[in-house]
């Protein structure tokens, strides 16, 4: 991860048992198979659905949906929604954590996914976000008016775009200053008009008596060892989203006014947490 937030004191390294190893495989092996597996189906229906669609996908988010509910099942990992998403074309802006997040985020309505264009090259988790259909943007200004053309073009197609303005993943406790940078785009004549945003607190739970930032991926952390960790788990947390009211693009003045009440908006879902102490 390029420009990652760190914080000074890392989670410790969790040893796993055997009886940890034995929870990997009663989770990790279903785990594959249904992302794997239902990735492959999402090709074969993707092969229909694109010269009949195009952009549109009346069918393969489902399938993203599907892969995304049975996660939760899979790791035993409460998931809860509060709030309402928001109906038609639009964005929606979230705190960024965990790898979890594309899971939690994905659960309750079909978005797709803005993404630096370095992650379409990332083993694994480039293959999965390039099937389900995410977009990848480089962070340019010289870039922003090819943006402006791709935004609008998947906006015209009724599709939810989700960002991460943070622009970074950090423990899971905190939000960071949004990047005004990255809504520079929608405040093109052609999307002002008509665009919402809804700001999106995602806030994770974890496991009793566990490290408050259990499921936060940040810094330098690779990601097979967070996953091993994950899977391991005697007992798993929760994940909360909450939904907070959309609003309006033209009842800003800018990209700065924007972001900074977005910004406050998800902060607000995790004020609770102000007080906890590692």
């Amino acid at each position: 991860m390029t420009d990652s937030w760190r914080e000074e004191r890392e989670p410790d390294h969790i040893t796993i048992t055997p009886m940890g190893w034995v929870r990997v495989g009663l989770r990790g092996v279903p785990l594959a198979v249904v992302v794997f597996g239902c990735l492959l189906v999402l090709l074969a229906v993707r092969l229909i659905e694109w010269p009949l669609f195009g952009l549109r996908r009346p069918w393969t988010p489902y399938i993203t949906q599907f892969v995304c509910r049975s996660a939760f099942l899979i790791l035993g990992m409460g998931y809860t929604r509060v709030g309402t998403p928001m109906r038609g074309a639009g964005a929606v802006v979230s705190n960024h954590a965990s790898w979890l997040d594309i899971f939690a985020l994905n659960t309750a309505k079909r978005i797709y996914f803005v993404s630096k264009s370095e992650v379409a090259a990332w083993p694994g988790i480039g293959w999965l976000a390039r099937a389900t259909g995410t977009v990848f943007i480089k962070r340019d200004r010289r870039e922003v008016s090819s943006q402006i053309e791709v935004f609008r073009s998947r906006l015209v197609a009724g599709h939810k775009l989700l960002f991460f303005p943070e622009g970074t993943s950090t423990d899971g406790l905190q939000v960071l200053p949004f990047k005004p940078t990255l809504f520079a785009a929608f405040f093109d004549p052609a999307l002002a008009k008509t665009m919402r945003l809804q700001p999106v607190t995602l806030r994770y739970s974890s496991p009793i008596g566990g490290d408050p930032r259990f499921y936060g991926w940040w810094g330098d952390m690779d990601f097979a060892p967070h996953l091993l960790a994950t899977l391991a788990a005697r007992q798993q947390g929760s994940v909360t989203v909450i939904y907070h009211p959309p609003v309006q693009l033209s009842d800003y003045a800018n990209r700065k006014v924007l972001a900074k009440a977005l910004e406050d908006q998800v902060r607000s879902g995790l004020t609770h947490r102000v007080d906890q102490t590692l």
